[in-house]
Protein backbone atom coordinates (compact mmCIF):
# COMPACT_ATOMS: atom_id res chain seq x y z
CA UNK A 1 0.00 0.00 0.00
CA UNK A 2 1.51 3.29 -1.10
CA UNK A 3 1.04 6.44 0.96
CA UNK A 4 1.11 9.64 -1.05
CA UNK A 5 2.37 12.88 0.50
CA UNK A 6 -1.12 14.33 0.08
CA UNK A 7 -2.34 11.80 2.68
CA UNK A 8 -0.19 13.24 5.44
CA UNK A 9 -1.76 15.30 8.21
CA UNK A 10 -1.12 19.06 7.94
CA UNK A 11 0.93 18.93 11.14
CA UNK A 12 3.28 16.35 9.57
CA UNK A 13 3.57 18.42 6.39
CA UNK A 14 4.41 21.45 8.50
CA UNK A 15 7.21 19.52 10.21
CA UNK A 16 8.62 18.56 6.80
CA UNK A 17 8.30 22.07 5.38
CA UNK A 18 10.04 23.45 8.45
CA UNK A 19 13.36 22.19 7.04
CA UNK A 20 13.04 24.57 4.07
CA UNK A 21 14.46 28.08 3.94
CA UNK A 22 12.10 31.06 3.91
CA UNK A 23 11.93 31.19 0.12
CA UNK A 24 11.15 27.46 -0.03
CA UNK A 25 8.37 27.82 2.51
CA UNK A 26 6.80 30.51 0.39
CA UNK A 27 6.98 28.37 -2.73
CA UNK A 28 5.33 25.27 -1.23
CA UNK A 29 2.43 27.49 -0.14
CA UNK A 30 1.68 28.07 -3.83
CA UNK A 31 1.47 24.36 -4.81
CA UNK A 32 -2.06 23.56 -3.62
CA UNK A 33 -4.58 24.41 -0.95
CA UNK A 34 -3.49 21.58 1.37
CA UNK A 35 0.15 22.61 1.21
CA UNK A 36 -0.76 26.26 1.69
CA UNK A 37 -2.74 25.44 4.84
CA UNK A 38 0.14 23.32 6.16
CA UNK A 39 2.74 25.94 5.32
CA UNK A 40 0.79 28.60 7.21
CA UNK A 41 1.35 26.74 10.49
CA UNK A 42 2.78 29.31 12.90
CA UNK A 43 5.58 27.01 14.08
CA UNK A 44 7.13 27.30 10.61
CA UNK A 45 7.43 31.08 10.77
CA UNK A 46 8.52 31.64 14.34
CA UNK A 47 11.19 34.36 14.38
CA UNK A 48 11.05 34.95 10.60
CA UNK A 49 11.36 38.53 9.34
CA UNK A 50 9.28 39.35 6.28
CA UNK A 51 11.15 41.47 3.70
CA UNK A 52 8.73 43.62 1.73
CA UNK A 53 8.67 46.05 -1.18
CA UNK A 54 5.61 48.22 -0.53
CA UNK A 55 4.78 49.47 -4.00
CA UNK A 56 1.07 48.93 -4.56
CA UNK A 57 -2.00 47.84 -2.63
CA UNK A 58 -2.15 44.15 -1.76
CA UNK A 59 -5.21 43.39 0.40
CA UNK A 60 -4.09 39.83 1.17
CA UNK A 61 -0.54 40.70 2.28
CA UNK A 62 -0.97 41.53 5.94
CA UNK A 63 -3.75 38.99 6.66
CA UNK A 64 -1.38 36.37 5.23
CA UNK A 65 1.47 37.52 7.48
CA UNK A 66 -0.77 37.54 10.54
CA UNK A 67 -2.10 34.04 9.77
CA UNK A 68 1.48 32.78 9.77
CA UNK A 69 2.25 34.58 13.02
CA UNK A 70 4.92 36.82 11.46
CA UNK A 71 5.60 39.85 13.65
CA UNK A 72 8.89 41.09 12.22
CA UNK A 73 9.00 43.19 9.06
CA UNK A 74 11.77 44.79 7.01
CA UNK A 75 10.67 47.37 4.45
CA UNK A 76 13.07 47.24 1.50
CA UNK A 77 11.38 50.06 -0.41
CA UNK A 78 8.56 52.31 0.72
CA UNK A 79 6.30 53.80 -1.93
CA UNK A 80 3.13 53.57 0.15
CA UNK A 81 2.27 55.18 3.46
CA UNK A 82 3.94 53.65 6.51
CA UNK A 83 0.52 53.71 8.19
CA UNK A 84 -0.41 50.92 5.74
CA UNK A 85 2.03 48.66 7.62
CA UNK A 86 1.08 49.73 11.13
CA UNK A 87 -2.64 49.32 10.49
CA UNK A 88 -2.12 45.98 8.77
CA UNK A 89 0.02 44.52 11.58
CA UNK A 90 -1.33 45.77 14.94
CA UNK A 91 0.80 43.24 16.86
CA UNK A 92 4.08 44.04 15.08
CA UNK A 93 7.18 43.48 17.25
CA UNK A 94 10.03 44.54 14.94
CA UNK A 95 10.05 47.16 12.18
CA UNK A 96 13.17 47.66 10.06
CA UNK A 97 13.10 50.74 7.83
CA UNK A 98 16.86 50.98 7.31
CA UNK A 99 17.74 52.84 4.12
CA UNK A 100 14.21 54.07 3.37
CA UNK A 101 15.50 57.46 2.25
CA UNK A 102 12.06 58.83 1.36
CA UNK A 103 10.67 58.35 4.88
CA UNK A 104 9.91 61.75 6.41
CA UNK A 105 8.72 63.07 9.76
CA UNK A 106 5.32 63.58 8.16
CA UNK A 107 5.11 59.96 6.98
CA UNK A 108 6.18 58.59 10.34
CA UNK A 109 3.81 60.96 12.11
CA UNK A 110 0.82 59.63 10.16
CA UNK A 111 1.80 56.05 11.08
CA UNK A 112 2.40 56.53 14.81
CA UNK A 113 -0.86 58.04 16.04
CA UNK A 114 -1.62 55.73 18.96
CA UNK A 115 0.15 53.40 21.37
CA UNK A 116 1.84 50.36 19.80
CA UNK A 117 2.73 48.34 22.91
CA UNK A 118 3.94 45.29 20.96
CA UNK A 119 6.73 47.10 19.07
CA UNK A 120 10.11 46.32 20.66
CA UNK A 121 12.57 46.95 17.80
CA UNK A 122 12.71 49.96 15.45
CA UNK A 123 15.50 50.47 12.91
CA UNK A 124 15.59 53.91 11.27
CA UNK A 125 19.27 53.83 10.28
CA UNK A 126 20.08 55.89 7.17
CA UNK A 127 16.60 57.44 7.15
CA UNK A 128 18.27 60.79 6.68
CA UNK A 129 15.13 62.94 6.64
CA UNK A 130 14.12 61.91 10.15
CA UNK A 131 14.51 64.66 12.77
CA UNK A 132 13.75 65.23 16.46
CA UNK A 133 10.07 65.61 15.55
CA UNK A 134 9.85 61.88 14.82
CA UNK A 135 11.59 61.05 18.09
CA UNK A 136 8.83 62.90 19.88
CA UNK A 137 6.26 60.60 18.25
CA UNK A 138 8.34 57.54 19.04
CA UNK A 139 8.77 58.55 22.68
CA UNK A 140 5.03 59.15 23.00
CA UNK A 141 3.62 56.02 21.36
CA UNK A 142 6.36 53.36 21.46
CA UNK A 143 7.03 53.25 25.18
CA UNK A 144 7.94 49.54 25.20
CA UNK A 145 10.70 49.99 22.65
CA UNK A 146 13.88 48.11 23.60
CA UNK A 147 16.08 48.68 20.53
CA UNK A 148 16.28 51.91 18.52
CA UNK A 149 18.75 52.30 15.65
CA UNK A 150 19.32 55.89 14.49
CA UNK A 151 22.67 55.28 12.81
CA UNK A 152 23.30 57.85 10.09
CA UNK A 153 20.29 60.00 11.04
CA UNK A 154 22.38 63.13 10.89
CA UNK A 155 19.55 65.56 11.72
CA UNK A 156 19.05 64.21 15.24
CA UNK A 157 20.09 66.67 17.97
CA UNK A 158 20.30 66.78 21.76
CA UNK A 159 16.60 67.72 21.86
CA UNK A 160 15.80 64.37 20.27
CA UNK A 161 17.82 62.59 22.95
CA UNK A 162 15.90 64.50 25.61
CA UNK A 163 12.65 63.19 24.12
CA UNK A 164 14.05 59.63 24.10
CA UNK A 165 15.14 60.01 27.72
CA UNK A 166 11.67 61.27 28.58
CA UNK A 167 9.64 58.47 27.00
CA UNK A 168 11.70 55.32 26.37
CA UNK A 169 12.57 54.00 29.82
CA UNK A 170 12.70 50.37 28.64
CA UNK A 171 15.32 51.07 25.98
CA UNK A 172 18.23 48.60 26.11
CA UNK A 173 20.04 49.32 22.84
CA UNK A 174 20.58 52.68 21.13
CA UNK A 175 22.65 53.37 18.01
CA UNK A 176 23.61 57.00 17.38
CA UNK A 177 26.38 56.40 14.84
CA UNK A 178 27.32 59.57 12.94
CA UNK A 179 24.68 61.70 14.65
CA UNK A 180 26.95 64.71 14.24
CA UNK A 181 24.88 67.18 16.28
CA UNK A 182 24.84 65.05 19.44
CA UNK A 183 27.06 66.43 22.22
CA UNK A 184 27.74 65.97 25.93
CA UNK A 185 24.39 67.61 26.73
CA UNK A 186 22.46 64.89 24.88
CA UNK A 187 24.41 62.10 26.56
CA UNK A 188 23.63 63.78 29.87
CA UNK A 189 19.92 63.53 29.03
CA UNK A 190 20.24 59.80 28.32
CA UNK A 191 22.15 59.24 31.56
CA UNK A 192 19.52 61.03 33.65
CA UNK A 193 21.76 63.97 34.54
CA UNK A 194 18.86 66.40 33.91
CA UNK A 195 16.19 64.67 35.97
CA UNK A 196 14.06 67.82 36.11
CA UNK A 197 13.41 67.26 32.38
CA UNK A 198 13.76 63.49 31.94
CA UNK A 199 14.50 60.43 34.00
CA UNK A 200 16.89 59.01 31.40
CA UNK A 201 17.36 55.65 29.68
CA UNK A 202 18.93 53.97 32.66
CA UNK A 203 18.28 50.44 31.38
CA UNK A 204 20.62 50.86 28.40
CA UNK A 205 22.94 47.90 27.84
CA UNK A 206 24.25 48.68 24.33
CA UNK A 207 25.21 52.21 23.26
CA UNK A 208 26.86 53.08 19.94
CA UNK A 209 28.35 56.58 19.67
CA UNK A 210 30.65 55.92 16.74
CA UNK A 211 31.78 59.04 14.90
CA UNK A 212 29.94 61.45 17.22
CA UNK A 213 32.59 64.13 16.90
CA UNK A 214 31.19 66.60 19.46
CA UNK A 215 31.56 64.22 22.41
CA UNK A 216 34.21 64.88 25.05
CA UNK A 217 35.29 63.22 28.29
CA UNK A 218 32.28 64.83 29.99
CA UNK A 219 30.05 62.38 28.09
CA UNK A 220 32.05 59.51 29.57
CA UNK A 221 31.54 60.98 33.03
CA UNK A 222 27.77 61.10 32.42
CA UNK A 223 27.79 57.51 31.13
CA UNK A 224 29.75 56.17 34.10
CA UNK A 225 27.43 57.87 36.60
CA UNK A 226 24.05 57.20 35.04
CA UNK A 227 24.31 54.21 32.70
CA UNK A 228 25.74 51.66 35.08
CA UNK A 229 23.98 48.73 33.37
CA UNK A 230 25.89 49.32 30.14
CA UNK A 231 27.55 46.20 28.72
CA UNK A 232 28.65 47.34 25.25
CA UNK A 233 30.00 50.82 24.47
CA UNK A 234 31.22 51.85 21.01
CA UNK A 235 33.21 55.09 20.94
CA UNK A 236 35.12 54.44 17.73
CA UNK A 237 36.17 57.52 15.74
CA UNK A 238 35.26 59.83 18.64
CA UNK A 239 38.25 62.14 18.37
CA UNK A 240 37.15 64.35 21.28
CA UNK A 241 37.64 61.79 24.05
CA UNK A 242 41.01 61.36 25.75
CA UNK A 243 42.95 59.38 28.32
CA UNK A 244 41.28 61.33 31.13
CA UNK A 245 37.89 59.96 30.09
CA UNK A 246 39.14 56.42 30.62
CA UNK A 247 39.24 57.09 34.36
CA UNK A 248 35.45 57.39 34.32
CA UNK A 249 34.97 54.23 32.26
CA UNK A 250 37.29 52.24 34.53
CA UNK A 251 34.61 52.22 37.24
CA UNK A 252 31.92 50.57 35.09
CA UNK A 253 31.78 47.07 36.54
CA UNK A 254 29.11 45.79 34.12
CA UNK A 255 30.93 46.83 30.93
CA UNK A 256 31.89 43.83 28.75
CA UNK A 257 32.98 45.35 25.45
CA UNK A 258 34.69 48.69 24.75
CA UNK A 259 35.48 49.95 21.24
CA UNK A 260 37.99 52.82 21.05
CA UNK A 261 39.00 52.24 17.43
CA UNK A 262 40.57 55.32 15.80
CA UNK A 263 40.25 57.45 18.94
CA UNK A 264 43.36 59.50 18.22
CA UNK A 265 43.82 60.90 21.74
CA UNK A 266 43.91 57.52 23.49
CA UNK A 267 47.43 56.46 24.50
CA UNK A 268 49.21 54.08 26.85
CA UNK A 269 48.07 56.31 29.73
CA UNK A 270 44.42 55.69 28.90
CA UNK A 271 44.97 51.95 28.80
CA UNK A 272 46.68 52.23 32.19
CA UNK A 273 43.58 53.92 33.62
CA UNK A 274 41.35 51.16 32.25
CA UNK A 275 43.56 48.41 33.65
CA UNK A 276 43.71 49.95 37.14
CA UNK A 277 39.94 50.22 37.58
CA UNK A 278 37.17 47.73 38.31
CA UNK A 279 36.59 46.71 34.68
CA UNK A 280 36.11 43.08 33.71
CA UNK A 281 36.23 43.56 29.95
CA UNK A 282 35.86 40.63 27.56
CA UNK A 283 36.42 42.67 24.39
CA UNK A 284 38.69 45.70 23.73
CA UNK A 285 39.42 47.40 20.41
CA UNK A 286 42.11 50.11 20.24
CA UNK A 287 42.97 49.59 16.58
CA UNK A 288 44.44 52.62 14.77
CA UNK A 289 45.16 54.41 18.05
CA UNK A 290 48.68 55.35 17.04
CA UNK A 291 49.66 56.42 20.56
CA UNK A 292 49.08 52.89 21.91
CA UNK A 293 52.28 50.84 22.15
CA UNK A 294 54.09 48.10 24.03
CA UNK A 295 53.48 49.65 27.45
CA UNK A 296 49.73 49.21 26.88
CA UNK A 297 50.23 45.47 26.48
CA UNK A 298 51.94 45.35 29.86
CA UNK A 299 49.00 47.21 31.46
CA UNK A 300 46.51 44.88 29.75
CA UNK A 301 48.35 41.83 31.10
CA UNK A 302 48.19 43.27 34.61
CA UNK A 303 44.58 44.43 34.79
CA UNK A 304 42.62 43.21 31.77
CA UNK A 305 43.92 39.64 31.56
CA UNK A 306 40.40 38.18 31.30
CA UNK A 307 39.96 39.56 27.76
CA UNK A 308 38.67 37.14 25.16
CA UNK A 309 39.03 39.51 22.19
CA UNK A 310 41.76 42.12 21.67
CA UNK A 311 42.23 44.29 18.58
CA UNK A 312 45.45 46.28 18.14
CA UNK A 313 45.57 46.76 14.37
CA UNK A 314 48.08 49.41 13.26
CA UNK A 315 49.22 50.11 16.82
CA UNK A 316 52.92 50.70 17.53
CA UNK A 317 53.51 47.35 19.20
CA UNK A 318 56.45 45.01 18.78
CA UNK A 319 57.64 41.56 19.82
CA UNK A 320 58.63 43.07 23.17
CA UNK A 321 55.04 44.10 23.87
CA UNK A 322 53.78 40.66 22.87
CA UNK A 323 56.29 39.15 25.29
CA UNK A 324 54.94 41.31 28.13
CA UNK A 325 51.36 40.27 27.46
CA UNK A 326 51.03 36.63 26.42
CA UNK A 327 51.83 34.85 29.68
CA UNK A 328 48.80 36.34 31.44
CA UNK A 329 46.21 36.19 28.65
CA UNK A 330 45.11 32.57 28.96
CA UNK A 331 41.46 33.24 27.98
CA UNK A 332 42.18 35.16 24.77
CA UNK A 333 40.25 33.77 21.78
CA UNK A 334 40.71 36.47 19.13
CA UNK A 335 43.80 38.61 18.51
CA UNK A 336 43.87 41.22 15.75
CA UNK A 337 47.35 42.67 15.12
CA UNK A 338 47.04 43.42 11.41
CA UNK A 339 49.32 46.18 10.06
CA UNK A 340 51.53 45.99 13.15
CA UNK A 341 54.65 46.12 11.02
CA UNK A 342 57.09 45.63 13.91
CA UNK A 343 55.82 42.14 14.71
CA UNK A 344 58.21 39.39 13.54
CA UNK A 345 58.39 35.60 13.74
CA UNK A 346 59.56 35.94 17.34
CA UNK A 347 56.24 37.52 18.28
CA UNK A 348 54.31 34.76 16.51
CA UNK A 349 56.33 32.12 18.34
CA UNK A 350 55.43 33.75 21.67
CA UNK A 351 51.78 33.78 20.68
CA UNK A 352 51.89 30.14 19.62
CA UNK A 353 53.58 29.09 22.87
CA UNK A 354 51.23 30.87 25.28
CA UNK A 355 47.88 31.80 23.65
CA UNK A 356 46.78 28.22 23.13
CA UNK A 357 43.04 29.06 23.17
CA UNK A 358 43.17 31.35 20.12
CA UNK A 359 40.50 30.63 17.53
CA UNK A 360 41.25 33.60 15.26
CA UNK A 361 44.19 35.86 14.47
CA UNK A 362 44.56 38.77 12.03
CA UNK A 363 48.04 39.22 10.57
CA UNK A 364 47.04 41.37 7.60
CA UNK A 365 49.93 43.58 6.54
CA UNK A 366 52.44 42.17 9.05
CA UNK A 367 55.22 42.31 6.49
CA UNK A 368 58.06 41.07 8.70
CA UNK A 369 56.64 37.60 9.36
CA UNK A 370 57.83 34.63 7.32
CA UNK A 371 56.97 31.02 6.71
CA UNK A 372 58.69 30.03 9.95
CA UNK A 373 56.37 32.15 12.08
CA UNK A 374 53.31 30.99 10.19
CA UNK A 375 54.23 27.37 10.75
CA UNK A 376 54.14 27.96 14.49
CA UNK A 377 50.83 29.86 14.39
CA UNK A 378 49.09 27.21 12.32
CA UNK A 379 49.92 24.63 14.99
CA UNK A 380 47.58 26.32 17.47
CA UNK A 381 45.05 23.61 18.37
CA UNK A 382 41.88 25.77 18.28
CA UNK A 383 42.70 28.07 15.35
CA UNK A 384 39.85 28.43 12.85
CA UNK A 385 40.36 31.83 11.22
CA UNK A 386 43.66 33.21 9.90
CA UNK A 387 43.75 36.50 8.00
CA UNK A 388 46.95 37.15 6.05
CA UNK A 389 45.64 39.70 3.59
CA UNK A 390 48.68 41.27 1.95
CA UNK A 391 50.77 38.12 2.34
CA UNK A 392 52.28 36.62 -0.80
CA UNK A 393 50.50 33.29 -1.20
CA UNK A 394 53.53 31.74 -2.91
CA UNK A 395 55.43 32.02 0.38
CA UNK A 396 52.96 29.98 2.40
CA UNK A 397 52.57 27.00 0.10
CA UNK A 398 53.72 23.72 1.49
CA UNK A 399 52.71 24.36 5.09
CA UNK A 400 50.99 20.98 5.31
CA UNK A 401 47.98 21.17 7.62
CA UNK A 402 48.06 24.95 7.37
CA UNK A 403 46.64 24.77 3.87
CA UNK A 404 43.26 23.94 5.41
CA UNK A 405 43.28 27.18 7.37
CA UNK A 406 44.74 29.63 4.89
CA UNK A 407 41.62 29.88 2.68
CA UNK A 408 39.53 30.91 5.71
CA UNK A 409 40.36 34.59 5.33
CA UNK A 410 38.35 37.43 6.71
CA UNK A 411 38.59 40.92 5.30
Amino acid sequence: MEIHISSLFPEILAMIFNYLDVKGKGRVAQVCTAWRDASYHKSMWRGVEAKLHLRRANPSLFPSLQTRGIKKVQILSLRRSLSYVIQGMPNIESLNLSGCYNLTDNGLGHAFVQDIPSLRILNLSLCKQITDSSLGRIAQYLKNLELLDLGGCSNITNTGLLLIAWGLHNLKSLNLRSCRHVSDVGIGHLAGMTRSAAEGCLSLEHLTLQDCQKLTDLSLKHISKGLNRLKVLNLSFCGGISDAGMIHLSHMTQLWTLNLRSCDNISDTGIMHLSMGALRLYGLDVSFCDKVGDQSLAYIAQGLYQLKSLSLCSCHISDDGINRMVRQMHELKTLNIGQCVRITDKGLELIADHLTQLTGIDLYGCTKITKRGLERITQLPCLKVLNLGLWQMTEVKGLGDASEILPCYTS
